[in-house]
């Protein structure tokens, strides 16, 4: 009971509706409704404290020759001088763009303010009618009758606003006319009563109305503002935030930062259960960030797992750090989807204005490029933006336009790494490579310009370029030499990624089968659900399929039971430390063993000593590559390796 009482008070003292029987909102509505509430409140209050200097005024003239008239020259200075404060104040602020929130502790301030007023007011009755003259009576009653007029007016749309304001002075009236019985002022009173009721009759009616048509227009216009799925305000809304938030800096200075996130693994839950999951995923994310925010503020999903904040009123950096540290803290617990636990991560970026930008397109852009960095370090990572990156955003867009043209300037080139068969003591093929010799910053490597050519499209037109060029290399070697081609994500689920490579085939008049496709493991997580028809498509059509860097991802064994390969390749990390560490040798004798079971060949990476290529035999892996064998080769430079006596003589048993 005593909770319900105090949970009464608070809405009625925050000028909440539905403490009169109006309509019942959540908090959010309720503070569009008081954000609205006050604008009306500040578009009156100019005129409405003017009134106030000039009724002041008035009163102390009348009352000049009053035996209180000192008393009367004091209030009116005091009532004009805070009134003019107040009038300035009001605006300064409507100059500002409107609030699209305000809080219950704003409204509360408001009422305070309002009941200090009317109690001023409510004291000239009491203290100066009784000794002023017949004019001044006249006056004063004329003044609190205005008084109660204008604050009904005022507050027309807060009834507890205009009850604050007006009690005072009700009761100022009251005392005043109690205490003389003449008849006259019984008729008064009984006037005041009904005048007064009147009053509050219509801002009762007025405020219900009005909150009603606010409702409504807030309904409407989520139609347009908000996400259907999440709830949450969309791009339309989220930049008309970031608009209002820029008017507020340039106006008062309002400093406020933007946080920009992205979930790490919503493709992952897309892929393998389902867009419904997938749309589950987000409305769950969504919950739990804006449980992370202030009551004032609303994260918007901008995109399909992009997710930012406009985080208004910035006192310090570490403020926004906080909040950005509290959405990655949400993705703790896992997510539990279709009867299963999902994991999840966010990364987020984080720009301060003015200090990062303080127009729309310099604050999203280094927003984006602060989010980029914090991905690249890794899932729960968070970036402020810094000067370097937007160096760094600089330069790896001029290497993006460079790599548009690198095709037709002739700049890429491959070179091959051999495979060794430890049985036969020969090279059975090579691995492409590709390399970009850039002309002013020389040679970059594939790790530098492979992701930027994935998120541009490049490397459909790059991956083509790649197949052709290896398979017309091909056409020059042995007939018994193989030649493997690594293969991203987005060029495997591309659908003409077969047809590319029969042409390539036809054209270079190279056999399938001495084509190999590499895939990494990391690149088929969660994926491989609409692999296996492209590998199926491969395996018929006569080329091999390898599984590279095998070990590395979590599904290694699912991706065997249910992918059609040919060979596996054991990543080098494990081949590096074998020698050494029992838990690597482990692993690597017990691939071996498992690709044999499987009748699956079996290659080991990064083989750079004779200890590591004696150990791999004695266990009968099929294949090695690495320093030891070779150094990736130029195209020329393959058929001498080949011719060599020395790879035979080097690695004889």
């Amino acid at each position: 009971m005593r909770t319900q009482l105090t949970s009464y008070f608070a809405r009625l003292f925050a000028g909440d509706l539905s403490a009169f029987g109006g309509p019942a909102t959540d908090e959010a509505v309720a503070g569009h409704i008081r954000a609205e509430q006050m604008s009306l409140v500040l578009g009156y209050s100019v005129g409405i404290m003017l009134a106030n200097a000039c009724n002041a005024a008035v009163l102390a003239i009348a009352l000049w020759h009053s035996p209180d008239w000192a008393f009367a020259l004091a209030w009116s200075v005091i009532v004009a001088g805070a009134a003019i404060a107040f009038g300035l104040q009001s605006h300064a602020s409507r100059r500002i763009t409107k609030p699209q929130f305000v809080s219950r502790r704003a409204m509360q301030r408001l009422v305070r303010n309002a009941f200090v007023l009317g109690a001023a007011w409510g004291i000239v009755p009491v203290a100066f009618f009784a000794n002023a003259a017949t004019g001044g009576q006249l006056v004063i009653t004329c003044l609190c009758s205005g008084m109660l007029a204008g604050g009904a007016l005022a507050f027309a749309t807060i009834p507890i606003a205009a009850i604050a304001f007006t009690t005072p002075i009700f009761i100022g009236i009251a005392i005043c006319l109690s205490r003389d019985g003449d008849p006259a002022y019984v008729l008064m009173a009984i006037l005041v009563v009904v005048y007064g009721s009147v009053l509050l009759r219509a801002v009762f009616v007025n405020s219900i109305g009005f909150a009603r048509r606010v409702i409504r227009q807030v309904e409407a216009e989520r139609t347009v503002r908000q996400d259907p799925l999440t709830l949450l305000p969309n791009r339309f809304a989220f930049n008309e935030t970031l608009d209002a938030a820029l008017k507020r800096l340039s106006l008062s200075g309002e400093e406020f930062a933007v946080l920009l996130l992205d979930l790490d693994r919503f493709k992952e839950v897309n892929d393998k259960f389902g867009h419904p999951a997938g749309d589950e995923f987000l409305v769950q994310v969504a919950s739990r960030l804006q449980r992370c925010t202030r009551a004032a503020e609303h994260v918007a999903r901008i995109g399909g797992d992009e997710f930012a904040l406009v985080m208004a009123n910035l006192a310090r950096p570490e403020d926004a750090l906080d909040i950005a540290e509290r959405f990655v803290s949400a993705f703790t617990e896992p997510f539990m989807i279709q009867g299963c636990e999902i994991p999840g991560a966010t990364s987020v970026g984080i720009v301060l204005a003015p200090r990062d930008g303080d127009t729309q397109l310099d604050i999203m852009k280094n927003a984006d490029t602060a989010l980029y960095r914090a991905k690249k370090a890794g899932p729960g990572t968070v970036c402020f933006f810094e000067q370097a990156d937007d160096k760094a955003s600089r330069d790896r867009k001029a290497l993006q336009a460079d790599l548009e043209g690198a095709i037709a300037r002739d700049e890429l080139f491959l070179v091959f790494q051999p495979f060794l068969d430890l049985d036969g003591n020969r090279i059975t093929g090579f691995e492409a490579l590709l390399r970009w010799q850039h002309p002013q910053r020389g040679l970059i490597p594939p790790s530098e310009f492979i992701g930027i050519a994935e998120e541009t499209g490049l490397i459909h037109e790059i991956g083509e370029w790649v197949i052709r060029r290896a398979c017309m290399t091909l056409a020059d070697w042995p007939v018994d030499i193989r030649v493997a081609v690594n293969f991203s994500a987005a060029q495997f689920h591309n659908a003409g990624i077969l047809q590319t490579i029969v042409q390539a085939l036809a054209d270079a008049r190279v056999e399938p089968h001495r084509l190999e496709i590499e895939i990494t493991e990391s690149m088929l997580l969660s994926k491989y659900g609409s692999a296996a028809s492209i590998l199926n498509a491969l395996l018929q059509l006569g080329a091999t399929v390898a599984l590279d860097d095998f070990g590395t991802g979590f599904s290694s064994l699912t991706y065997l039971r249910k992918l059609p390969f040919s060979r596996i390749k054991i990543d080098q990390s494990f081949i590096r430390d074998m020698l050494v560490q029992p838990d690597c040798a482990a692993i690597v004798k017990s691939v071996i063993s498992l690709a044999r079971d499987l009748r699956i060949g079996v290659v080991a990476e990064g083989v750079e000593t004779a200890d590591q290529l004696e150990y791999l035999r004695q266990f009968n892996c099929d294949e090695v590559q690495g320093y030891l064998i070779s150094r990736p080769v130029p195209a020329d430079g393959v058929l001498a390796l080949l011719d060599t006596k020395q790879v035979r003589a080097t690695f004889a048993a």
